[in-house]
């Protein structure tokens, strides 16, 4: 399949293996997996013809294999509870590192997920392709329908599930498969940065220096290998250092610090043809040891060359240049530590909507039924006021002529107080914009750069701060695609180094395709000057597609992406919850 259907969702994609018909991909997912509902999972490999390319339709289809999350957990090990349990993916095969970047695609994991729900606890899964020579793998996720399971999953520490992958209308590609590994990674949340270098490596070519790349290896329970990271190629160097890199505590050692350990260096080969430059085995214990003794160093050894020659000590050092090890907080940390969210609201008041007075307007005032600004409006600010301890909302509003003048502004409050634009609840949020219906002329166009930066201002102060102490939200309601496009895109971009998250909910029946290029979702945003958004803070969705939902799924929907973008930039920025203790 080239791309996903418009219910799918991509969750992410691997790093290229070039030149290789056996690829090992070393780049994990992490999925929170549910287990009272089915989360339906579609994996897609493709032969690249690009380093940068951020759509499918540019690549060769190889083949996919659809599956459900349940059937790659149901042997993981039981947990108590009913929470999240998360799932990390990554795909294997040959050792080839010609690209690390995970900005450039190898194998697709495209996951359609409804929502699988089990006890609490985390899955990793990895995956191994036979099949063409540039190849990438993509994941997306479908909340369509889903159905409920029954039963509970066996005590199992890893599962590994090997599939045919197909081609369009079910036909086998030749004799490929994809193999996919399931692991149990709930009750961590810890991660590692590492730094390796070498010294005196052999060199394995002729007429220049070796090319070498370091493979990291954990070994599991079975005594099978499990790739956990591949470092960059460094160009005809003996005694390279290579970028330093982070990973998962359960990703890098099932959480067991004594776990093996084997590093693997190669001399790069354009063809997939790698020569072995040698090895060495430890263990995360060992490495903390080590460097706190600064003794982290490890002969590489080539076993072939140590029984055939009866001096031979070593084919190079490698060393632990830097090893840092960090909690990962959760949102709950943060929130429960003490960090305030303030949501402000943004609405849009451009002449498109119709006029207020007519019941054919988006706007009109219905004493039976709310319109589907309010119905936004409250089913996200209810959740919102919860994590604000004064519960004061900002509220403003954008392409209208506002009284006393009757000038077009894109960035008034509702309330008609400059000096103050919050409002007491999200009940004084929607009396506000009642009142303020009447007396403002509805015009236009719809620019939402100056409300975007409005708030952006605000939370550049929070920033300045160097606490987790309050983080914002704007939720952008508009009825058409905005005009300034260009202006937007700058300002995400701008904001996306901020304490700061925007949901854009598109209401009418307008064609909102060209809203879609903000959120981050297919590709990093990118202001017109080329510079890239830091993180992905947007998410739009179309009211249309939720229209008969309960508030509960609209919320649920709008909101899904806020807590991993707040854990996100705090993460970013190394700062902690601002109260542990109390937390605790």
């Amino acid at each position: 399949m080239s791309c996903a259907s418009s219910l799918d969702r991509t969750v992410g994609r691997t790093e290229v293996v070039r030149s290789s018909l056996h690829p090992v991909f070393s780049k994990v997912f992490t999925l929170d997996y549910y287990f009272e509902e089915v989360q339906k999972l579609r994996f897609e490999v493709y032969d690249t013809h690009g380093p940068s390319s951020l759509s499918c339709q540019e690549d060769d289809f190889l083949g996919g294999m659809e599956c459900t999350l349940g059937q790659l957990t149901s042997s993981l090990p039981r947990h108590k509870g009913a929470l999240p349990m998360p799932v990390s993916m990554a795909v294997t095969g040959p050792r080839d590192p010609a690209s690390s970047s995970e900005n450039t695609p190898c194998v697709t994991h495209s996951i359609l997920m409804s929502t699988l729900r089990i006890s609490a606890g985390s899955t990793q899964c990895c995956m191994c392709a036979p099949m063409g020579a540039d190849s990438w793998t993509h994941v997306w996720t479908c909340m369509s329908g889903y159905t409920r399971l029954q039963g509970r999953p066996k005590i199992v520490a890893q599962k590994k599930v090997t599939r045919a992958l197909l081609l369009k209308f079910g036909r086998n590609a030749g004799k490929s498969t994809i193999t996919v590994i399931a692991e149990d990674i709930s009750g961590n949340n810890g991660y590692v940065e590492l730094s390796f270098r070498a010294r005196k490596l052999d060199d394995k070519d002729l007429f220049s220096k070796s090319d070498p790349f370091l493979e990291l290896y954990r070994i599991n329970d079975d005594q099978s290998e499990q790739l956990v990271y591949r470092t960059e190629v460094v160009k005809n160097d003996l005694s390279p250092t290579w970028q330093p890199f982070k990973v998962s505590l359960n990703s890098l050692c099932s959480c067991e610090a004594s776990r093996p350990l084997k590093g693997l260096v190669w001399d790069y080969d354009s063809r997939g043809k790698h020569d072995f430059i040698g090895e060495f085995s430890t263990t995360f214990e060992e490495m903390q040891k080590a460097f706190g003794e600064d003794q982290a160093q490890w002969d590489c050894v080539n076993s072939k060359y140590k029984q055939k020659k009866r001096n031979y000590k070593n084919s190079g050092v490698v060393i632990l240049a830097d090893l840092k090890l960090y909690r990962v907080y959760s949102f709950l940390d943060y929130v429960m530590g003490g960090c305030q969210i303030h949501f402000t609201v943004a609405i849009d008041f451009t002449a498109s909507n119709g006029d207020p007075r007519n019941s054919c307007s988006l706007h009109y005032i219905n004493p039976f039924q709310p319109n589907e600004y309010l119905q936004a409006l409250v089913a996200v600010g209810e959740i919102c006021q919860d994590y604000d301890s004064d519960k004061r909302l900002s509220a403003l509003g954008f392409g209208a002529r506002i009284p006393p003048k009757y000038e077009v502004s894109h960035d008034f409050a509702i309330n008609f107080n400059p000096e103050d634009d919050e409002c007491e609840g999200i009940q004084g949020v929607v009396e506000a914009y009642q009142n303020c219906l009447p007396r403002v002329q509805l015009y236009g166009p719809t620019n939402v750069a100056p409300i975007i930066s409005k708030v952006a201002r605000t939370a550049a102060a929070e920033e300045h701060t160097r606490e987790a102490s309050q983080y914002y939200i704007l939720l952008i309601l508009t009825d058409g695609v905005v005009t300034d496009m260009a202006d937007t895109r700058e300002a995400i971009v701008r904001a996306s180094h901020l304490p700061m998250s925007i949901i854009i909910v598109g209401v009418g029946n307008a064609d909102f395709t060209d809203m879609q290029v903000l959120d981050g979702d297919d590709g990093v945003l990118r202001s017109p000057r080329g510079e890239p958004a830091l993180r992905d803070i947007v998410q739009f969705v179309p009211f249309r597609e939720l229209k008969s939902a309960s508030p509960a799924a609209l919320a649920k929907s709008v909101l899904a992406e806020v807590p991993r973008q707040l854990v996100e930039y705090y993460s970013h920025k190394e700062l902690p919850p601002r109260d542990l203790g109390a937390h605790a």
